[in-house]
Order: structure tokens, then C-alpha cells, then sequence
């Protein structure tokens, strides 16, 4: 097995995946990582990073969506002390931070169209100058960037440059959708539940039908909305994972319980997470508990036990 497998799965399509990562990452060549939300880019990149020459420099990465056009130009390349209001010292910036290391630009498609200028510029030339300096900084850096959309319909669509495309897209890796390697699911389900015991010290297990259950869904939001889904059963459960078949009312909203998201702090104990998805979920249902109970993954019983045990908490 190519060890960059095992952190991508088990099925073709991830040996695919695999190959095509052992192959860039000893390089320099520029890669442009194409997938859907939640398939794991980040995580390629990383492997990229850890296979190649540069892994004992930083790995930096940054999310070019969200940052404003006005920032961008510092974010980049950082700034001189005064060089505008509220510089109040020198900064470096993401360039600088990744010199002879890798720099992960994430959701690249999304980069304002200014900060796509001032990026080619560096890629062409490999240096640059912080803003409000004069001292001209050459910097090493390999680039890898990533993206969810078609890079040729957001150029179509005017929003990205076709000339950053040829730069960045030397060695393009496709990463599939979960949907697209069924054989990974109950896989990187199984590693995910390994991960939680391992954190809080428990022992549990998945249920009867409940690997089966989690293949037969398409999981739009990829390995991240099954990573949320396995992580939700964790905490609701005793010791067995119980996940019944995912149902539509679940797949059209994975993880919001009102118009947002639910927000747990890290280091909630895990009796008060579960109790906060529980009341969230059946206020989001409107008291609902067969609703409730569908999309919490458990059965109406077993919902009832839940609600039973926080009465009893409440009233020590």
C-alpha cells in the first residue's frame, strides 16, 4: 500500500489519489488541488508537504476568500512599521512566513481579482516588497493552492485570470467525492471513532446496521459532513454507535439546528453537548421528537431515554 493511502482510504479511487501525490510532492511543480467542499484538500496538501523536499520548513496556509482586497497586498506580503493606519509595527507576511517551505492557497478560485495580480507577480519574478518598503525580498516558496470550483468556469465567469491558472495548475490532483468511493466510508468511519475513543478514553463500537447505514447515504458534504455525523453519534451514545439510514430531512440540513449552527465550546463536558444537540435539535423540529430523532441518527426510544436521564440530572 502507498502510505499516502491510509490517510485517504482503502477504495481505486484513493490509491489514485495516493499515486498521484507521491509523484508531485518530490517536485517543485506548482499543484492545484480540485475538489468538493469537505473532501479533504487541506489534508492532500499536507501530504504533498510532508513527502517533499521542504517538510522540515512551514507549511503556511491561508484562505483567500476571506480576505478583504484592501488587506490583501499585507496578508501576502506583509508591511512596514507606519506604512499605513494602524501598522503600528513591521509585519511579515504569508510569503515571508513560508520562505523555503510551502504555501497553501485554499479556495484560490475565490482570491480577489487585485490580490490575483499582485500573486503573479511574485510567482513570476520570486520577490517582492512588504507594503511601505523599499528593500526588494526574495523569497522560495512552493505553491499549492486548491479549489471547489471549475477553474475554467470561473475564468469564463470573470472572476479568476487564466494566466494564474497556468501558473498554479502545473500539476493539477482531482480529489473524488466521498460518493465516488463508497469502499472509504465505513473506513475512515471506523479511523474517526478510533480517533474519539482515543480522545476521551472510551471504548466504543458501531452498532448492528450502522456502517451499512452510513454507505447507502451520498454525503454531500463529503468526509467532513461524516467526520460531524460519526462525532454526533459519539457523544449521544452509551457505549454502541447506533446512526439509523440518513434520511432527506437530514440530508438537506447535516449540521444546522436553527438558522445557524449550534456552537459547542471546546472542552464542553460531553453529557452537557449532548444534552445542547438534543434541546437544539427538538427545537428546531418544533418539539418534534420522531424528527428529532431522525436526524440525531437514534431511535424515538432511545431519544425518550436521553430526555429521561437529563430530567433526572436537572434535579440533582
Amino acid at each position: 500500500m502507498i502510505k499516502s493511502s491510509k490517510i485517504l482510504g482503502r477504495s481505486a479511487a484513493a490509491f489514485d489519489l495516493a499515486r498521484a501525490i507521491v509523484k508531485a510532492a518530490p517536485t517543485d511543480a506548482s499543484v492545484l488541488i480540485i475538489g468538493e467542499s469537505g473532501t479533504g484538500k487541506e489534508i492532500v496538501a499536507r501530504a504533498l508537504h510532508n513527502r517533499s523536499n521542504r517538510s522540515e520548513e512551514a507549511f503556511v496556509a491561508i484562505n483567500c476568500g476571506a480576505i478583504t482586497p484592501t488587506l490583501a497586498e499585507s496578508e501576502l506580503f506583509g508591511h512596514e512599521k507606519g506604512s499605513f493606519t494602524g501598522a503600528a509595527s513591521t509585519s511579515v507576511g504569508c510569503f515571508e512566513r513560508a520562505n523555503n517551505g510551502t504555501l497553501f492557497l485554499d479556495e484560490v478560485t475565490e482570491m480577489p481579482l487585485a490580490m490575483q495580480v499582485l500573486l503573479l507577480r511574485v510567482l513570476e519574478s520570486g520577490s517582492y516588497h512588504r507594503v511601505g518598503g523599499s528593500a526588494l525580498q526574495k523569497v522560495n516558496v512552493r505553491i499549492i493552492a486548491a479549489t471547489n470550483r471549475d477553474p475554467n468556469e470561473a475564468i469564463k465567469a470573470g472572476s479568476f485570470r487564466s494566466d494564474l491558472l497556468y501558473r498554479l495548475a502545473v500539476f493539477p490532483i482531482r480529489v473524488p467525492s466521498l460518493r465516488e468511493r463508497t469502499p472509504d466510508i465505513a473506513y475512515l468511519a471506523q479511523r474517526f471513532l478510533d480517533e474519539f475513543n482515543h480522545q476521551e478514553t472510551t471504548q466504543k463500537t458501531f452498532a448492528g446496521d450502522t456502517l451499512k447505514n452510513l454507505e447507502t447515504y451520498n454525503w454531500p458534504g463529503n468526509i467532513r459532513e461524516l467526520k460531524n455525523t460519526v462525532m454526533r453519534a459519539f457523544i449521544l451514545a452509551d457505549d454502541k454507535l447506533s446512526i439509523a439510514p440518513l434520511s432527506p430531512v437530514f440530508k438537506a440540513c447535516p449540521t444546522e439546528v436553527t438558522q445557524g449552527y449550534l456552537k459547542i465550546p471546546i472542552g464542553t463536558p460531553l453529557t452537557n453537548a449532548q444534552q445542547a444537540i438534543v434541546a437544539a435539535t427538538l427545537d428546531h423540529y418544533d418539539g418534534d421528537k420522531q424528527l428529532a430523532a431522525q436526524a440525531l441518527g437514534i431511535s424515538t426510544k432511545t431519544l425518550y431515554n436521553r430526555l429521561s436521564q437529563f430530567q433526572s440530572a436537572s434535579k440533582d
